[in-house]
């Protein structure tokens, strides 16, 4: 693999990012797992500010960005709208504008549906740092590829064929965006996975992105299917992941059409039991892996037999979003050639 810098690249989908520098960017994933396990010092980005803004909750992701810069011997600015002016309408670019003459590099989540993706673009417009999405209403880059290095760990480098089913689930804790599962479909079928997507019929992906991890499927000799069956979706699947996701508008009480928000309530109950279980996990390989994202809806989403039994290596999954986020900011936040 050829020597390349990475320097300014921003990262608000894996769409942007060419197979080989994906590659790298996992190949440092595992470099700098192996240093951090070995309580090796690798403070690549010293002294640099990391600028974290988020709209909505998050465990994983806040504290992977927040451990991971300050591991790499720099800091994170913790920011919420009512800690800077967004709460008073400051524009994405005049917050990129400034935070760019202030330090290394801004990411953010914003979910909200039909604004999140198009904010984060606004910010990279603006921007003279690289901006990372920490997940937005269309694509959780940061969340796929640290799938991606928790399949390889698990299954080998090679995931070409792996039997993949991504899985609509029942849940009641909060309205899930559609960014995970979309995110995986673009990047696994570049990998030449075999994918299924099961989903009740009211739950679709988008249309585009569909269409999209189409194409990297017949490009990569994968496979990308659909069943509206969650039995189906999961015989002989070698990892299963079951999730939530909401639809094609806002639960937000001040966001939204309030008719379309009740008939996709309506939609949620009519498909409660679209759970994984014990049960449904049996139709599966044998060696078969269960993922999440978390936040899991135990009891709804998924049984605790399933979330805390020997299949599952979500905690592998989520302890693999703190390397994979220290790969992307050591390689677009410095001036180090990789390979």
């Amino acid at each position: 693999m050829p020597e390349r810098s990475l320097k300014g690249k921003d990262f608000i989908t894996c769409e942007t990012w060419s197979r080989e520098e994906l590659d790298i960017l996992l190949k440092t994933s595992k470099n700098l797992k192996k240093l951090f396990k070995n309580g090796i010092p690798h403070r690549l980005l010293q002294d640099q500010t990391i600028f974290n803004m988020f709209f909505e909750q998050s465990t994983r992701t806040r504290n992977s960005m927040g451990a991971g810069i300050t591991q790499l011997g720099g800091h994170a600015h913790d920011l919420t709208p009512d800690k800077i002016q967004l709460s008073h309408g400051e524009t994405a670019k005049d917050t990129a504008s400034v935070l760019s003459r202030m330090g290394h590099a801004i990411a953010c989540r914003n979910c909200f549906y039909g604004i999140g993706n198009g904010y984060l673009n606004e910010l990279a417009h603006w921007a003279s740092i690289p901006v990372f999405n920490l997940q937005c209403d269309i694509y959780h880059p940061m969340q796929a590829i640290a799938d991606l290095m928790t399949m390889q760990e698990k299954f080998g480098e090679s995931l070409k064929d792996l039997k993949v089913t991504i899985s609509w689930a029942y849940a009641t804790s909060h309205a899930k965006p559609l960014s995970v599962p979309q995110s995986q479909i673009l990047l696994f079928t570049r990998y030449g996975m075999n994918v299924t997507v099961a989903t009740p019929n009211e739950f679709p992906l988008s249309a585009q992105i569909v269409e999209t991890a189409q194409a990297h499927a017949a490009k990569s000799n994968g496979r990308l299917s659909f069943v509206d069956d969650m039995d189906a979706g999961f015989e002989g699947a070698q990892v299963v992941i079951p999730k939530n996701w909401g639809g094609f508008a806002s639960f937000d009480e001040y966001l939204g059409d309030k008719e379309q928000q009740r008939e996709m309530a309506a939609n949620l109950e009519k498909n409660r039991n679209w759970r994984c279980d014990t049960r449904r996990m049996a139709l599966a390989d044998e060696e078969v892996k269960y993922m999440h994202a978390m936040p899991v809806d135990r009891g709804n989403e998924a049984d605790d037999d399933v979330i805390d039994g020997p299949t599952s290596i979500i905690y592998d999954e989520a302890e693999n979003r703190l390397h994979t986020a220290k790969a992307i900011m050591a390689l677009c936040m410095s001036n180090r050639n990789w390979d």
